[in-house]
């Protein structure tokens, strides 16, 4: 039997035995209520909710302190002595490669194409929304970490309501935040295996093979994926091995390169087209508007445009506190605000690059999505816009993709080992099998497309934001006062006052397990 024969037979048989249970799971998790013409996912409207409500509890957090937030990121209220492994730029990298993926490229094109230019509105103010959301749950992971005795962090959901519950509600809520750290850590891995490993590396490559001759090309066969699979897992392993400090180190340096090399290529598309941006800003506000626009007026736009924002800045999943728990702080309100540049970078940016290229260039594709076509994927319509300018310009797109995937592998990687220690253990012996099972994953990403387990995974992961943003609510108190404790700090540490010593007692101390 050939490798092609085997994997397809693989494929065959994962989606028949999964099918129904991701049926189910999806009709659940996504389940929709007709608007005016237009499906809205409870879920979407579960997250959105929860970004009005924290930006109303925190007084619009993400414009107010924006210009705190950025000093934060540059170092200027740093303390000597703080816990932690990495720095505040480094924890943001991290938490940015594992939310800026294929979605801000494929997913943005085809909510622009068929939910219209007004999506493009709606989707910048479902982004700004999520920086609120961002900012509580960040900070409750360092809020609640857990500090080893070697040094290292462990954060996110799985420790956040446990603790935190059981802080505010005694042993009931002991009892149930322990039921709902299991239930994150089981959805965050679940997840990562399918949906932040396999999906990226399949997709990644079906890329490369589109622009080296498709098929027939030089990696187009079987044995190119296994290359390729291979090649993307020795990677992924070795810079886990690292942990997070050496992953953060690798972000540090690749997201501002993917990010650059990204934006860049969509200013050359724009400023190629520059005469023509007026008219498409304006395309984009009426769209928002109109309603008598495509996919059901206003409402449809508004929608679409959350529905890619929600997916795309993973604010409330519960995933991004992981990596932000391991920051060099004192302070756990930092590193929220730092956090709420997340969703601005994700959305607000490269998101909204990808739509106004889209929009400016208007390919073909694009237009054969919105008269109905559903065949074309949203790559190959932002390829196509690229290609509007220089035949060449989708190589640059491959590049991106790639550092888009690769960035995103390795940040669910550690997602899911810190996932996979709560259940199993910080054993080595139990962290190496996690290491092997995840390489495994990528080389099988390249040879198996698994639909059925990565629609599975999607829908575990907005399970997950159910319980953390339940969660959120509970725990909003405890970040309150964090906040007006940081507020304070940097007041004074503003004002020249000596702030090292009075706050020693905000330090974290070390849990003694190895």
């Amino acid at each position: 039997m050939s490798l092609d024969s085997f994997t397809d037979s693989v494929d065959e048989a994962v989606s028949g035995f999964f099918e129904p249970i991701a049926k189910w799971l999806g009709d659940v998790v996504f389940y929709s209520v007709p608007i005016n013409g237009t499906e809205l996912p409870l879920i979407v409207a579960w997250l959105v909710i929860a970004g009005l409500v924290f930006s109303a509890w925190f007084g619009l957090i993400q414009i107010r302190k924006f210009p705190l937030a950025l000093k934060v990121i540059r170092g200027k209220y740093d303390e000597k002595g703080s816990t932690g492994e990495v720095n505040h730029f480094q924890a943001l990298t991290a938490a940015v490669s594992g939310t800026v993926g294929l979605g801000n490229i494929a997913g943005v094109a085809v909510a622009v194409s068929i939910g219209g230019p007004g999506a493009t509105f709606w989707m910048i103010l479902c982004g700004l929304l999520g920086m609120a959301t961002k900012f509580v749950e960040v900070t409750l992971g360092v809020k609640y970490r857990e500090v080893h005795a070697d040094g290292t962090v462990s954060g996110g959901p799985m420790h956040y309501l446990p603790k935190g519950l059981a802080e505010r509600f005694g042993a009931r809520g002991k009892t149930l935040g322990k039921v709902l750290a299991v239930l994150a850590s089981a959805f965050v891995l679940f997840f990562g295996l399918f949906g932040g490993n396999l999906f990226q590396v399949n997709q990644s490559y079906a890329q490369l093979v589109s622009v080296t001759g498709g098929e027939d090309g030089v990696i187009g066969g079987s044995a190119g994926a296994l290359f390729f699979g291979i090649l993307i897992a020795a990677l992924v392993g070795i810079v886990l091995l690292g942990g997070i400090r050496s992953i953060a180190s690798v972000t540090s340096k690749l997201v501002p390169a993917m990010a650059g090399i990204y934006i860049a290529a969509c200013l050359v598309v724009i400023l190629v087209n520059v005469t023509a941006v007026p008219a498409a800003i304006g395309t984009i506000i009426e769209g928002a508007f109109n309603p008598q626009g495509v996919a059901g007026g206003v409402l449809g736009a508004l929608i679409i445009g959350f529905k890619r924002a929600a997916f795309s800045n993973e604010a409330g999943l519960g995933s991004a506190p992981i990596a932000h728990s391991a920051v060099k702080t004192k302070h756990p309100a930092s590193e929220g605000l730092v956090a709420l540049l997340e969703p601005f970078i994700d959305t607000v940016i490269i998101c909204t690059m990808t739509a106004l290229t889209i929009v400016i260039a208007n390919p073909a594709s694009y237009v054969e999505v919105r008269q109905g076509g559903d065949s074309i994927g949203g790559v190959t319509i932002t390829s196509d816009a690229f290609a509007t300018v220089l035949p060449w310009f989708p190589y640059i797109l491959t590049i991106a993709v790639m550092l888009f995937a690769i960035s995103t592998v390795l940040t669910w990687g550690y997602y899911c080992m810190k996932a996979w220690s709560h259940l199993f253990g910080r054993s080595k012996a139990s962290e190496i099998t996690f290491k092997v099972m995840y390489t495994l994953v990528a080389v099988a990403g390249s040879l198996l497309t698994l639909q059925t387990l990565i629609d599975m995974a999607d829908a575990v992961l907005f399970m997950l934001a159910v319980i953390n943003i339940i969660g959120l609510y509970l725990l909003a108190p405890v970040v309150k006062r964090e906040l007006n404790k940081f507020l304070d700090f940097a007041r004074r540490r503003d004002a020249g006052e000596d702030t090292e010593a009075d706050d020693d007692e905000d330090q974290e101390p070390a849990k003694t397990t190895v």
